[in-house]
């Protein structure tokens, strides 16, 4: 009888690997950066500036090289005053290294104001890895940072130049030091004492200079709620207030002062009464939502690992006496609450949350509690998302006439067998390895789908127009476009004008080197205008596409004055 082949057990090697990871936490950071950036960098430099808030931060941080005033936010000539100070200084940091380094063009290419996200990113899932230390051993620690690196609404914060990715960071160095004073008590050494609460007040600090009041509001929920459940506010103490506030006060009072007297009071009057208080009362830019949004959204937000939450929920509820539980309730409950009752919704608002539900699975994980028929039921949702998610990607590509990739392929197929993969072993080997598939098949999804989109050109308005007016026979022309985008801004220069149909013939009837973009739907309008101030015009061309920001295909004639042809 010949020998049989010996088989490759799978299951055992990934135990192996993961024990291997984490004899120590140099060798667990590593994986875990690896695993991020495989997961993070796909698409972070082919696609193109989104709409809206990432190109109207990269513009608005753009002017201040332009301008060479680093202390006010202007989006073109109007003031941008809803957000501090703090993602323009990381962004133009990374710009300025970019340029120093010898990138060419770099204030003009979106990858370069995308970098602190990047950073910021990768920077959370070490945080989360160092906050879950206070609760669960290194092995589930790992996997609680493993579930963040691949949740997919990550994969989204830490590719566009946003605040998002860098308001985590600053939440979970706050949280994660609020934790081990909370549990660790008057066991943690005077000298770490100092370090733990230098980690929280600068946390506190740079969530300041990013987004004012918010993550200090997360904060204190979560203090206030352990306070009421505990009837004891003793363990505050340990939080060195005094020199705390000082040190908080010496890192964000030299720009606030500084931006009160450049704006003589009108950025605290829009940042706060505008933007801030404005959002309690109606839904932001049309971002409005009812309550229950947010825990719908968070089984798509936060797969795969979301799908565990059936394994973490109860047993958090049934212990929720237990110091630890109690921890991360307070920190994710109450906040969640609040951000529900807001108005105004976005998918990120919630993001500084996450980080405790990850925790809270994996420290179920750890203490070894049994998945039952809810969770089994539950891991059906891997492969039927992903499986949906593939099918939407190849739907987008046919309809918007993209083209596919090898890349796209493999993974997409990767990505569907592996979620099958991922619900298998939740039934047959443990919740532990199904979520470290789970969040492999995830991994392998944002490759197919970051490899493909950049391909779908017609899903970016902007840059068609821009290329257009470059191919056009006007070289170097001003231009006019009445897309109200500010990634037309970011990619065709800061003194491209933002009009209506009229406002593009007056445009046009200056005379010189010019062209405006006129949306169809404006044509009858500009046409008016032109024939009532005498403009001779003609057409060079028509771009169409799509603008996903709110679902309405659009098409635009490129015009230019007679006299310029």
């Amino acid at each position: 009888m010949r020998d049989e082949l010996p088989k490759f057990d799978f299951s055992g090697r990934l135990a192996a690997l993961i024990d291997f990871v984490t004899v120590s936490h140099w060798r667990a950071a590593f994986a875990l950066v690896a695993f991020s950036l495989v997961c993070f960098l796909p698409g972070i430099n082919s696609l193109s500036p989104t709409n809206r808030d990432e190109s109207r931060y990269a513009q608005a941080t753009k002017q201040m090289f332009e301008s060479g005033d680093f202390i006010d936010i202007r989006f073109q000539d109007l003031a941008r005053y809803r957000k501090p100070i703090g993602i323009y200084w990381l962004q133009a940091a990374s710009v300025g290294a970019a340029e120093k380094l010898g990138f060419k063009n770099a204030r003009a290419r979106i990858v370069f104001y995308r970098i602190p996200s990047l950073i910021a990113a990768l920077a959370s899932v070490l945080l989360t890895y160092w906050a879950a230390l206070a609760f669960v051993r290194r092995r589930y620690a790992l996997l609680a940072a493993l579930a963040m690196a691949g949740s997919l609404i990550l994969g989204v914060e830490a590719r566009i130049a946003t605040i998002d990715a860098s308001l985590l960071v600053s939440a979970l160095a706050a949280e994660g030091a609020l934790a081990r004073f909370y549990l660790l008590g008057d066991k943690i050494p005077p000298a770490r004492q100092w370090r733990l609460a230098a980690i929280f007040w600068t946390g506190i600090a740079a969530s300041i200079l990013l987004k004012g009041p918010i993550i200090p509001g997360v904060v204190a929920l979560t203090a206030i709620a352990l306070v009421v459940a505990d009837r004891s506010a003793r363990w505050l103490s340990r939080l060195k207030f005094i020199p705390g506030l000082l040190w908080v006060l010496a890192l964000t009072l030299p720009w606030f002062v500084a931006i009160l007297y450049k704006t003589e009071g009108n950025f605290y009057g829009q940042s706060i009464g505008t933007d801030f208080f404005g959002k309690f009362v109606h839904g932001a830019e049309g971002h409005g939502a009812p309550p229950g949004y947010y825990f719908l959204l968070f089984w798509f937000a936060f797969f795969p690992a979301a799908q565990l939450s059936w394994l973490a929920a109860p047993y958090a509820w049934k212990n929720r006496a237990d110091p630890a539980i109690r921890f991360l309730l307070a920190w994710l409950v109450p906040a969640w609450v609040a951000f529900e009752l807001v108005i105004t919704k976005l998918p990120h608002y919630v993001l500084p949350l996450y980080p405790a539900a990850a925790i809270l699975i994996a420290l179920a994980l750890d203490r070894g509690v049994p998945a039952d028929r809810h969770v089994y039921r539950g891991g059906w949702f891997w492969p039927i998302v992903t499986t949906l998610a593939v099918v939407g990607l190849v739907v987008v590509v046919y309809q918007f006439d993209g083209k596919f990739g090898r890349t796209f392929i493999f993974f997409a197929i990767l990505s569907i067998l592996l979620s099958f993969a991922a619900w298998r072993w939740l039934v047959g080997k443990g919740a532990e390895r199904a979520l470290v598939i789970a969040v492999l098949a995830s991994a392998a999804l944002e490759w197919a789908a970051y490899s493909t989109l950049p391909r779908v050109r017609a899903l970016f308005m902007s840059p068609l127009l821009v290329d257009a007016a470059r191919a056009s026979p006007c070289p170097n022309p001003q231009l006019a476009s009445t897309f109200h985008e500010a990634s037309m801004v970011f990619l065709a220069g800061t003194e491209t004008k933002l009009v209506n149909g009229p406002g593009a013939a007056d445009f046009l009837r200056l005379g010189g080197c010019r062209l405006a973009f006129v949306e169809s739907r404006e044509e009858l309008a500009f046409a008016d205008r032109a024939a009532a101030i005498g403009l001779t015009y003609g057409r060079i061309g028509e771009v169409a596409g799509f603008n996903y920001s709110d679902g309405k295909r659009l098409s635009f004639l490129l015009l230019m004055p007679k006299d310029s042809q």
